[in-house]
């Protein structure tokens, strides 16, 4: 995931070299959440569980194989998606580069990773904008 612009001066000047390290030196280029590999498009279900090319076998949105049920209507509901690992904090802090505070991601493991921290900057910046607009009594957008 891209860093924002007023986020980049929490993160080290050797980051590209530190993230690189954990996703495909300790990873070794696999999702540590779920197992998928970076740079491939798998097949995927929507729910979390995804089509493992190398086991043969479908998985769940932790890594672990899965059988599907007759109700699984897979040629309605697969999709594909390319799978980008990324490094994550565990704990959410940009200045604790720990090998053990940083996790090699897929898109999917990252933002299910961040939801909760998502929500509480989507609430602060709320909270800024009607307090803008109440300071200056101009309209809330």
């Amino acid at each position: 995931m891209p860093i924002r612009r007023e986020h980049r001066f929490f993160y080290p000047i050797d980051w590209p070299q530190l993230s690189a390290v954990i996703r495909f030196g300790r990873a070794q280029g696999r999702c540590e959440g779920c197992g998928r590999p970076h740079g491939r498009t798998v097949f995927h279900l929507g729910d979390g569980r995804w089509w493992d090319e190398g086991a043969a076998s479908w998985r769940d949105g932790a890594g672990r194989p899965v059988g599907l049920t007759a109700g699984d209507d897979i040629l309605g509901t697969v999709r594909t998606t390319r799978v980008v690992l990324a490094a994550a904090h565990r704990n959410h802090d940009t200045a604790d580069n720990r090998p053990g505070n940083l996790a090699a991601f897929c898109q999917r493991c990252h933002m299910l990773h961040d939801r909760p921290e998502h929500r509480r900057r989507r609430w602060l910046t709320l909270f800024r904008r009607k307090a803008l607009g109440d300071l200056f009594r101009g309209p809330y957008e």
